[in-house]
């Protein structure tokens, strides 16, 4: 059936037809095995980033080395929302070297993808924080809670409901953007489409393809992150 959709339509010889169910597996294949563990990896480490973040710019500024730290962090947030993506991870995984400091190309990729989620994420957590009502962190003082328990305990729960949305976005995006990696030689989706296309020089169909199994992934991200948006709304009523 798949087979005689492909002859159907009119820019598809009975070569690229081959070369496009030949290419089909192997790019769900890096596409399962990379670019979703490296998505969810980063976004991990991103996350983590991004919460120690929003922390360091929530809390009420005590000290100069608050001070210092908070402007560290300024100061990183700006250069990576303020510089591309590629250029991050070329620095990560070419420049770095220059210096002494060899990476191999997936934890490259990690930390390049990590650090920009971090401080894209960073600004996401913070505004959910200051969403929640001022009165629930007075009432948290009120009842003898610390800073950190009345965070824990009463503001992280509200602001999670609020952050997912955007964050759900951001993975989304975030998986798309793997595609990148294939800059620093790690073979995920795009790469092995790369591979697959130089090695019959006909681009236009395998790439094609490559976008259809991207958009066939998100649409499945897109529906787990309804599902998680819908039983959130009905735990907060």
């Amino acid at each position: 059936m798949l087979n005689d959709l492909l002859h159907a339509l009119p820019f598809m010889t009975e070569a690229r037809v081959e070369l496009v169910i030949n290419a089909f597996w192997p790019m769900v294949k890096a596409a399962v095995l990379v670019s979703i563990p490296l998505a969810l990896t980063s976004f991990l480490g991103g996350m983590t980033l991004a919460i120690i973040t929003a922390l360091i710019r929530t809390t009420p500024v005590k000290g100069y080395v608050h001070r210092i730290v908070l402007s560290l962090v300024k100061v990183y947030i700006s250069i990576i929302r303020g510089t591309p993506m590629l250029v991050q991870l070329v620095i990560v995984f070419y420049g770095l070297p220059a210096l002494g400091v060899y990476i191999d190309p997936i934890p490259a990729a990690i930390i390049g993808f990590s650090l920009n989620v971090g401080a894209y994420g960073s600004e996401t957590v913070r505004a959910a924080i200051s969403a929640v009502p001022k009165g629930q962190w007075e009432a948290g003082f009120t009842i003898g809670m610390t800073y950190m328990q009345t965070f824990r305990r009463i503001i992280a729960p509200q602001a999670f409901r609020v952050a997912v949305p955007p964050l759900s976005n951001s993975f989304i995006s975030l998986f798309k953007d793997t595609s990148l990696a294939s800059i620093v030689t790690v073979t995920e989706m795009f790469r092995v489409a790369q591979q697959m296309a130089n090695m019959s020089y006909d681009f236009l169909p395998v790439y094609i393809e490559a976008a259809g199994i991207y958009w066939c992934f998100c649409f499945v991200l897109f529906f787990i992150q309804a599902r998680i948006e819908k039983r959130l709304n009905r735990f907060s009523h």
